[in-house]
């Protein structure tokens, strides 16, 4: 979408001020301007909230077309964050009228929650971009859902042993439904960093050869701290001496919550604290590391047979073709996330009535929210026993 295709002067200034913080173009990105990030301190954007500040862009360029919306917001930016244009906005975002395409047939014309909680937190940066009293403006409040219940520690235990064994276990068949050996041996790879080090499947699918040290005996993990995750606000909690809800408070955008001098508090906490690292380095127990190793070799073979160009860095590729290309193209999260799920529903199906199995869940969510890491000080990673 260029400058000449937004139909208000209003939703042109908006995009206006997205383009000093979010640069369309590749060659103007290191030159982009900071925004007020958590607790107020000035950050810059990650490419990933770049994409979104500039989905809610289009969703504006789409309301202003509503008779539902006021005609001033038409007019000028600071009256698209009025509260009646807002929660008309809202209302059309809510029920799924502001979708740059129709939803498919069958499903809910309605935003996920998830989706919801994204553009509040986009429409907050937006308004700071443009009012100078950004913090009276309304904001919707978006429910935050129940998480799904996680795996007992000691199933975790029989899921890993369980995989371990199944991975060098050939042919495995039931019923008709199989996991080949290369699935399990992906499958138990994967499953081996999850436990040890308990990455999102957006972080898991990041990695790349170059995130495991020699030996495979450390992975690194590139963290996701847009939001600072719960051991974080802990800290600042401590150190600004206030209730840890209150921070989390600040944390998320919802400064009214809490007193001026208590967000003065935290914010000066928050500036004490060390920066967190860019990368966490989180060391492998033996088995996983056998299992990182076999999963290289069998990645090795697979790309070895193919005439695949371009780079091959990402730890995990796809084993089948896909839409995206042949077998060996790095998997993207959303193919990792659903390998990972066919993954464990084969092997619940392949495991069902045996001793000691539960059914599984085959979100990757639910096993990595039950288990508890701590990352290893570089200098400890440097110096790692050596592997037997």
């Amino acid at each position: 979408m260029n400058v000449h295709s937004y139909r208000t002067p209003s939703v042109e200034q908006l995009a206006a001020a997205v383009e000093r913080v979010a640069p369309r173009d590749p060659g103007r990105w290191e030159e982009r301007e900071p925004v007020a990030g958590l607790g107020g301190i000035a950050a810059k954007v990650s490419t990933a909230r770049a994409r979104q500040l500039w989905m809610v862009v289009g969703m504006w360029n789409r309301a202003v077309d509503r008779a539902e919306v006021p005609d001033r917001a038409r007019r000028s930016v600071s009256q698209l964050f009025t509260a009646r244009a807002l929660r008309e906005f809202w209302d059309l975002a809510q029920a799924g009228e502001l979708r740059v395409l129709e939803p498919e047939q069958g499903r809910d014309a309605k935003l996920p929650p998830a989706t919801l909680r994204i553009v509040r937190d986009c429409l907050r940066i937006l308004a700071e971009l443009v009012l100078p009293d950004a913090d009276a403006v309304w904001l919707p409040s978006v429910a935050q859902p129940e998480p799904k219940a996680t795996v007992r520690p000691d199933s975790l235990g029989v899921l890993y042993r369980r995989l371990a064994d199944m991975a060098v276990t050939s042919p495995l068949e039931r019923d008709g439904l199989a996991l080949s050996y290369e699935d399990r041996t992906r499958l138990l790879a994967m499953l081996s960093i999850v436990l040890d080090a308990a990455p999102r499947s957006g972080e898991l699918a990041a990695l790349q050869l170059t995130d495991l040290t020699p030996g495979e005996r450390a992975v690194g993990v590139r963290r996701r701290q847009q939001k600072a995750p719960p051991n974080r606000a802990e800290e600042i909690a401590a150190l600004a001496e206030v209730d840890p809800s209150s921070v989390r408070a600040v944390l998320w955008g919802s400064r009214q919550q809490v007193s001026e001098a208590t967000y003065q508090r935290i914010v000066a906490a928050q500036r004490e604290l060390e920066p967190l690292p860019e990368v966490e380095w989180y060391t492998l127990r033996e088995g996983s590391r056998v299992a990182v190793r076999r999963w290289l070799e069998v990645r090795e073979r697979l790309l070895e047979s193919l005439p695949l160009r371009g780079g091959r860095s990402g730890l995990w590729v796809t084993l089948v073709p896909t839409k995206a290309g042949p077998p060996g193209i790095t998997l993207r999260p959303q193919g990792l996330t659903q390998a990972f799920a066919r993954g464990m529903t084969a092997l619940n199906w392949l495991m069902a009535g045996q001793y000691g199995w539960e059914p599984m869940p085959v979100r990757m969510e639910q096993v990595r929210r039950a288990v508890v890491v701590e990352p290893t000080e570089l200098s400890d990673r440097l110096h790692l026993p050596p592997t037997c």
